[in-house]
């Protein structure tokens, strides 16, 4: 298990809440209630930090929540996270599969990677991008 902790800003609004990580640019995430916003703060958490590693790019440490300063409305808090949950396996699999030949022959023809165009469906339908 990986665990990390971070501070975050929640900021309320008419509509629900939405949320910061001050050491982390760009990362934020929003929820109607603050259970649906801690369950999505979790997973913003997660996917920023396991990208970012994967990438092998800096990750930043995580500041003091003391440090932080927050308006008014506005509260602190820590999210933790298990960045395995998060972390894809990146590795090329070969897999078998079967098309017919008429179309094995015109993607030939037309210089087509099937193997680009299977991940790019795959991820179509799976929403995994």
């Amino acid at each position: 298990m990986m665990t990390k902790v971070y501070p975050a800003v929640v900021h309320k609004e008419d509509d629900g809440f939405w949320l910061e990580f001050p050491d982390l640019p760009g990362c934020h995430t929003d929820g109607d209630t603050l259970e649906e916003l801690m369950e999505n703060a979790e997973e913003a958490l997660g996917a920023y930090l396991a990208v970012k590693m994967e990438y092998h790019e800096t990750v930043p440490a995580a500041s003091s929540i003391n440090e932080i300063a927050v308006g008014a409305n506005d509260s602190k808090t820590y999210v933790v996270v298990d960045v395995n949950k998060y972390h894809r396996d990146t590795r090329a699999v070969k897999k078998m599969l079967s098309i017919p030949a008429w179309l094995a022959k015109a993607a030939e023809e037309e210089h087509l990677s099937l193997s680009k165009i299977l991940q790019e469906a795959l991820l179509d339908r799976l929403n995994a991008y």
